[in-house]
């Protein structure tokens, strides 16, 4: 049996959502009004979701565009994970990290130091106890992730040697 155009048994394609780039732009003013980082809102079978990320999806699978002022910004990459680097130097203790032996004295090790192992690079007070902590070996400090007088937790990265 033939099916006739327009009858309840034939299929017509489905329809992709209007974007409403009105309410995307009323979104983003409510996350700069309210300080949030995502705002989302489902209405008739569409959901417009709008983060700080500068992305916004609409429906399930389409991405909306954005609004023109917001088109030629492009995020930042994130900076790299010290914790991941093969020369970081963590924290063996909770404590207070100071970067001198008293303060108003030179700190032990500075960015671009050379250090050898076992030289100090950094106290870390813990209940009343100066704990010096060595270098676990030689090579040349490249960041320095504490400040002086800084409370540290347990394997929180205090500084890269490569």
């Amino acid at each position: 049996m033939a099916r006739k155009p327009g009858s309840p048994m034939s299929k017509s394609p489905p329809k992709s959502p209007v974007i409403d780039h009105e309410a995307i732009r009323e979104l983003a003013r409510l996350l700069d009004e309210t300080g949030l980082s995502e705002i989302a809102i489902e209405q008739d079978g569409v959901s417009i979701r709008v983060a700080r990320n500068f992305t916004a999806n609409v429906g399930r699978t389409q991405q909306a565009e954005l609004p023109a002022a917001l088109q030629n910004v492009v995020a930042a990459p994130a900076p790299p994970d010290p914790t991941q680097h093969p020369g970081v130097v963590a924290s063996p203790m909770v404590g207070t990290a100071y970067r001198a032996a008293q303060p108003g004295a030179q700190p032990f090790v500075e960015v671009g130091s050379q250090v050898k192992t076992g030289e100090t690079l950094i106290i870390i007070e813990a209940m009343k106890t100066m704990n010096q902590i060595p270098a676990p070996r030689s090579g040349t400090v490249i960041q320095i992730l504490v400040e002086d007088g800084q409370p540290v937790e347990y394997g929180e990265p205090l500084m890269i040697i490569e």
